[in-house]
């Protein structure tokens, strides 16, 4: 093994992507379902859905790199006015960043997103108390 590769951390791997997008569900009682590709803790890679508007966040942990598979929607950054972001839209956002999905313009909303370093799934923080916590924000698809 490479010394300079952690003990256990994925060396190379090819992935499914449209697969993995297919096994996502098709409804979901939290706002976002993923399915993570990679978990090492220089970086976590996966794909995930946006059910229904995500009210303002941000994530402490991480930098996101999310690339937009299908779909359009609005997001906000801040108090800055909502852009459409839909299919072949690159999104970067650096960790404490608020954001959200105000609205779904055409679904699936799918993401493939890189997070630097890996995105704890637990790692959400609302701006406003009572829109949300970590178990109805995302669901690990199987």
């Amino acid at each position: 093994m490479d010394e300079r590769m952690p003990e256990g951390a994925l060396r190379h791997a090819v992935f499914d992507v449209a697969e993995a997008v297919r096994g996502l569900p098709d409804t979901s009682t939290t706002m976002v379902a993923d399915h993570r590709f990679t978990d090492d803790p220089a970086a976590s890679a996966r794909v995930f859905r946006v059910y229904r508007p995500t009210p303002p966040h941000s994530h402490d942990t991480c930098d996101e790199y999310l690339y937009a598979l299908s779909g359009r929607c609005l997001m906000r950054f801040g108090e800055e006015a909502p852009v459409e972001v839909g299919a072949g839209r690159l999104v970067v956002f650096k960790r404490g960043v608020v954001h959200s999905v105000p609205a779904i313009l055409e679904e699936p909303m799918v993401f493939l997103s890189v997070d630097t370093p890996r995105r704890e799934p637990r790692d959400i923080r609302f701006v406003e108390a009572g829109t949300g916590t970590p178990d109805t924000f995302m669901r690990q698809a199987e």
